[in-house]
């Protein structure tokens, strides 16, 4: 996954028209990577599934 690709989907998760987004196990790190650099990274939410994706989503307030 490109660095340009992650931002698209973090923005579309941000702006709702994306409600949630699987990464496979193989993106999970560049993806990851992208996301901790954003000043937003506490509203979204990734919940491990088993075989080693993450479904994120985005939340409204920030998680502690």
């Amino acid at each position: 996954m490109t660095e340009e690709m992650a931002v698209t989907i973090l923005d579309k998760l941000k702006s709702g028209e994306l409600k949630e987004y699987l990464i496979s196990k193989e993106e999970f790190l560049s993806f990851r990577k992208v996301l901790v650099s954003r000043k937003d990274f506490k509203h979204y939410r990734g919940i491990a599934q088993r075989g080693g994706d993450v479904l994120y989503q985005y939340l409204n307030e920030p998680r502690s």
